[in-house]
């Protein structure tokens, strides 16, 4: 079983920025696909960012590209999300997840696991 844990979010004023963690356990993550998405209220689940865990190889949602910097660290087990240039619209509660086969990587229902996701408010 693996568990997912958010931390970062808040209250930032438009242009701020804010990193968001995720602290992965419960096995090791070699071939998994580690992802960042979002939900607004009243919108669908939304991807944001990905990165696969062998290799580092990095995905991004085109709202965020130049923006956005998903990483990782692999001896602390954690994927981090560094937000830069906050716009309003980025407002929404975040969620980690994995992936254990790393395929369709945009899609939530190719995750396995999720997080409890973590609030970001972005205020103009």
């Amino acid at each position: 079983q693996v568990q997912l844990v958010e931390s970062g979010g808040g209250l930032v004023q438009a242009g701020g920025s804010l990193r968001l963690s995720c602290a992965a356990s419960g096995r090791t993550f070699g071939t998994y696909v580690m992802g960042w998405f979002r939900q607004a209220p009243g919108k669908e689940r939304e991807f944001v960012a990905a990165i696969r865990w062998s290799g580092g190889d990095t995905y991004y949602a085109d709202s965020v590209k130049g923006r956005f910097t998903i990483s990782r660290d692999i001896a602390k087990n954690t994927v981090y999300l560094q937000m830069n240039s906050l716009k309003p619209e980025d407002t929404a509660v975040y969620y980690c997840a994995a992936s254990v086969r790393g395929l369709g990587l945009t899609r939530p229902y190719n995750y396995d696991y999720w997080g409890q996701g973590t609030q970001v408010t972005v205020s103009s």
